[in-house]
C-alpha cells in the first residue's frame, strides 16, 4: 500500500527564538526609525485636512511607506500605489506562495491615514513630536495604524527565512479609515480580481489583551457621529442684563443630551442602540475577565488629584467593563464650540453653543 506524503508535511518546523530574533532585529533597526519619521509628518485623515491633497501629507507617508517595502527582499513582491479619481490612495501589494498553492491568499490590512491632534498630551510630549522613551515610542499614528505595513512584511520575511511555506499574501493599506473608510470599498471593487480567492483576513488595526496570548477580535462597535448645535442670539449680549430672559445655549445643549443619554449612569436610552449579547460572545467576555481581572479597567491613566484622590471607573466588576466597552452602547462628547477659554470668559451670554459626539454600538 502506498501512502502519499503532503507536501507542507516535509516542512522545517518553525524555530521560535529565531523568529523572536528576526523580528526584534528588524524593528528596532528600520521599523523604528521609519515610524519616527512618520509620526512627525501630520498626515491627517481627510475628514480633518479637507486639504488633505494639496498639504501632500498622505501622499508622502504612501511613499515612504511604500519605499521601505520595495527595499525588502522579498522573492516576487509586487507593490503598486492606486488613485481612483477624487478618492485617497491605497497601497496594494502581492507576494506569492511559497507552498504547493491551493489558490487561497491572506489579506494584510492597514491604514496610514491619523487621528487629528488635541490638546492633554503628557509633559514632553506631542502628537507630531516623536519621542522613545522607556521601549515605548510616543506620538499620533504609530500604534494606531502606522506599524501595520512594516509588521505584514516583515511577518512574510520572517517565515520566508526559515523556509516556512506559506500561502499568497496580499496586502491593502488605505488613507481613510479614520474618517470612515469611504474610500475603501470603491478600492475592494476595483481589485477584486487580483485579490483572488481571500480565506482569511488579518486586520492590523485591533487590539490584545495582553501578550502572553493569541488574541481574536469578534466584533466592532459602529458608530454615529454628528454636531449638535444650539443659537438662541445672534450675537453675544452682557449676561447681568440677558440671563434669566434668554435660555442658556449650553442648558439647553445640556437638556437634549439628557435625551440621549442618562448622565447619572451613562446609558444610552434609545432602545434602538441596544442589543442582545449573543450566548457564545457572554461566554467568551467571562473567560476573558477571568485572564485579565482588574487590568481591563487598571491599564487606562486615570487622574489622581492633589489630594491623592483619583477618578472612579463606571465599574470594577471585570466582566462588566467588557461588556460596556464591547457590546453596550455609550456616548463621547469629542469636541465643543462656542466656549471661550477661561483667560477670556468675560460676563457674555454666549449666542450659541456645538458639540461634537459619537454614539458607539455593536
Amino acid at each position: 500500500m502506498n501512502a502519499r506524503i503532503p507536501h507542507d508535511s516535509l516542512a522545517p518546523t518553525l524555530d521560535p527564538d529565531a523568529l523572536q530574533a528576526y523580528v526584534d532585529e528588524k524593528w528596532d533597526q528600520e521599523i523604528i526609525p521609519a515610524l519616527t519619521h512618520y509620526i512627525a509628518i501630520p498626515a491627517k485623515s481627510p475628514a480633518f485636512d479637507p486639504d488633505w491633497e494639496k498639504n501632500a501629507f498622505i501622499d508622502r507617508v504612501v511613499r515612504d511607506a511604500s519605499q521601505w517595502v520595495e527595499a525588502q527582499k522579498v522573492a516576487g513582491l509586487k507593490l503598486e500605489v492606486i488613485r481612483l479619481p477624487g478618492r485617497t490612495p491605497v497601497i496594494f501589494f502581492d507576494v506569492p506562495a511559497t507552498r504547493s498553492d491551493n489558490g487561497d491568499t491572506i489579506l494584510l490590512y492597514g491604514h496610514l491615514d491619523k487621528q487629528p491632534e488635541f490638546s492633554g498630551w503628557r509633559a514632553g510630549l506631542g502628537p507630531w513630536t516623536p519621542k522613545y522613551q522607556d521601549d515605548k515610542l510616543y506620538g499620533r499614528g504609530g500604534a494606531d495604524d502606522g506599524y501595520a505595513i512594516y509588521a505584514s512584511l516583515t511577518a512574510i520575511m520572517a517565515l520566508d527565512k526559515q523556509g516556512i511555506p506559506r500561502p499568497r499574501c496580499v496586502g491593502i493599506v488605505e488613507t481613510c479609515e479614520e474618517s470612515g473608510s469611504y474610500d475603501l470599498l470603491p478600492y475592494v471593487d476595483a481589485l477584486r480580481d487580483q485579490l483572488g480567492n481571500v480565506a482569511l483576513v488579518v486586520c492590523l488595526d485591533s487590539g490584545a489583551g495582553n501578550y502572553d496570548q493569541l488574541w481574536m477580535t469578534t466584533s466592532l462597535r459602529g458608530m454615529v457621529s454628528g454636531t449638535l448645535e444650539v443659537q438662541v442670539l445672534d450675537e453675544g449680549v452682557h449676561s447681568g442684563d440677558a440671563s434669566g430672559v434668554v435660555p442658556s445655549s449650553f442648558r439647553i445643549l445640556r437638556h437634549l443630551l439628557d435625551r440621549l443619554e442618562d448622565s447619572g449612569t451613562g446609558r444610552l436610552l434609545p432602545q434602538s442602540f441596544h442589543c442582545e449579547v449573543p450566548t457564545d460572545r457572554l461566554d467568551q467576555v467571562r473567560k476573558t475577565a477571568e485572564i485579565l481581572g482588574e487590568e481591563v479597567w487598571r491599564r487606562f491613566p486615570w487622574s489622581c488629584g492633589q489630594e491623592g484622590g483619583f477618578v472612579l471607573p463606571m465599574t470594577t466588576e471585570p466582566e462588566e467593563a467588557l461588556l460596556n466597552r464591547t457590546w453596550r452602547p455609550t456616548l463621547s462628547v469629542t469636541g465643543a464650540e462656542g466656549l471661550p477659554p477661561l483667560g477670556n470668559a468675560g460676563n457674555v451670554l454666549r449666542p450659541h453653543r456645538s458639540a461634537a459626539a459619537d454614539a458607539e454600538k455593536v
